[in-house]
């Protein structure tokens, strides 16, 4: 119905858009290698063939080096190079507010002290922890679990 009402065009539209040439990324070798050993696994010396040529052959050192690490290893070094989650400590909060006691005080002890003096309502007299390595395990783990 609206093409019977519009007069047909006799000219294409011109284009507005102009051509755009937009800056080389720079991110470091090693990061990109990294994210490529975890997430695209074989495929990663694939990906690599992208760069320059100089950069390949860089990051593909990089990319063995972290495939030839231990599984624990490479985590560690995956949260160390992309830090922790930017809501850890309300996270941290919820899950502290609803904790049991006995879990709030191993959980609060195995903070690292940024986090430890976020929350000085639960600082109490230092007394050594007698907690059973179950409890230690599962206070660690809902540590990791907020934190990234």
């Amino acid at each position: 119905m609206a093409r019977k009402l519009l007069p047909a065009r006799k000219e294409p539209p011109q284009s507005a858009a102009m051509e755009v040439t937009l800056p080389a990324l720079s991110l470091p070798l090693e990061r990109i290698a990294l994210v490529l050993c975890v997430l695209a696994k074989g495929r990663g010396p694939e990906l690599l063939e992208g760069l320059v040529e100089a950069e390949a052959g860089r990051a593909l050192r990089h990319l063995e080096r972290f495939a030839a690490m231990p599984s624990a290893q490479r985590q560690a070094k995956v949260a160390v190079e992309f830090g922790e989650r930017a809501d850890a400590a309300s996270r941290l909060a919820l899950f502290l507010d609803a904790a049991p006691e006995v879990l709030r005080r191993e959980v609060f002890r195995g903070l690292p002290p940024y986090h430890r003096s976020r929350f000085p309502q639960l600082e109490g007299p230092a007394s050594p922890s007698h907690a059973s390595p179950v409890l230690t395990a599962l206070a660690e783990r809902r540590i990791r679990e907020a934190t990234r």
